[in-house]
This record gives C-alpha cells, structure tokens and sequence, in this order.
C-alpha cells in the first residue's frame, strides 16, 4: 500500500468536481488500483508509490471516445500529472515513472510500456474493459457516442464489416478480445483469459435471446 494513494484519490476528486462519466469516475479510478496490488503482488520491483500516483491519475484529461484528440489523452493526462504531484511534493525521483506509467497505458497511444509499473498499470486498466464490468461500460459509453446495441440483421457482422462505432456489440470482436489476449503480466492474462470466456459467454446468451 502506498500513502499517495488517498492523497492522489484526494486530488483528482477535486479535478474532477462537477464532471459526469460512469465509464470514467473515481470507482474505476478505485479499481484500478485494487487490480495494480493484485497484479503487483506477482509482479516482483514495482513501486507502489509510482503505481498508486499513476493509477489515480491515469485518466486525469478524459477525452470521449470519438474525440478527435483522443490519442493525445494519455500524454495530456502525464503532463497535467507532473504538475500536480510536484504541488503535492510526490517524490520527483519518481516522476518520470509515473509519467511513463500513464503515457503508456492507452490503447490508442500505442506506446509499448518498458516499465513494471508501467505494465501493471496498462493490465490492470484494460482489465477494467473486460468481463461484467466491461460490458457494463461498453453499453453505456455506446450510449453516450449514439451507437445502438447491435446491427439488427447481422449482429454477427457474418456479411458486413465491423463498426463498433455503430454497434456496441462489434466492439468484442473490434478491440475487447484483441485486449484480453494481449496482457503484459503473468497476473493480467489470467484474469483476462476468465473474463473474455464470460464475455463470450454473455454474447452467446444475448443472440439466443434475440434469435
């Protein structure tokens, strides 16, 4: 446990006061960080203070999805990160890592992490994408970008192309699988392994349903 973990949890509440995202807000801030121990228990060298700084952090500039920035989210948010742990005297020893931590966690930067730290934090982040709570978050920021649930007549894109930016349901196949199997620790591909196979599960359950 690190004591910067109340203290960057503290911080980022403030950030983000008045803001609304369910798929973006303090309890996957908090998960997050619940999954980097887990992860870091099995992952021997990391540094629990940079790993709390950066999982409290990692989301600091949140840009939507279809964002024409979003690329530059995760560097936005490293760079605002820096800022605000030198006002809170984090250990500057430390900074570099926490800002390579978090550069390096998004998807679509596409920045290979090179640090311990820096894959717990990418794991335990795309972790959060899969599984229930993954499927949770995929249907509600579907909703935010006005995507529908699934293509009607192909939900399986068995004669079409995927477009998770139409369908919420392509998305499994577009980039939540892709995820799961390329998890950087030991810890995090089992993890995703579980919940991929009940996210398979799950989409099975659904196309019965709707025939």
């Amino acid at each position: 446990m690190s004591r910067w973990a109340g203290t960057a949890r503290a911080r980022i509440a403030t950030l983000w006061e008045g803001a609304q995202d369910g798929a973006h807000d303090l309890g996957h801030l908090d998960r997050v960080w619940k999954t980097c121990r887990l992860i870091a228990a099995e992952e021997p060298g990391a540094d629990a203070d940079v790993l709390a700084a950066a999982a409290y952090f990692h989301d600091a500039v949140n840009l939507p999805k279809d964002h024409a920035d979003r690329a530059q989210a995760s560097r936005l948010s490293a760079e605002l990160a820096m800022r605000e742990l030198g006002g809170l005297g984090f250990p500057e020893e430390k900074r570099a890592g926490v800002h390579h931590a978090i550069h390096a966690h998004s998807f679509s930067a596409g920045i290979p992490p090179e640090t311990v730290e820096a894959r717990i934090l990418q794991d335990a982040d795309r972790l959060e994408a899969l599984g229930a709570i993954g499927l949770a978050r995929m249907f509600l920021i579907a909703g935010q970008m006005g995507a529908a649930l699934f293509h009607a007549a192909d939900p399986m894109a068995l004669e079409r192309g995927l477009d998770d930016r139409r369908f919420a349901l392509d998305h499994l196949e577009v980039k939540l699988f892709p995820v799961a199997a390329a998890m950087q620790t030991a810890a995090g591909r089992r993890i995703a392994a579980e919940r991929a196979e009940w996210m398979e599960s799950f989409r099975t359950r659904l196309l019965s349903e709707i025939g």
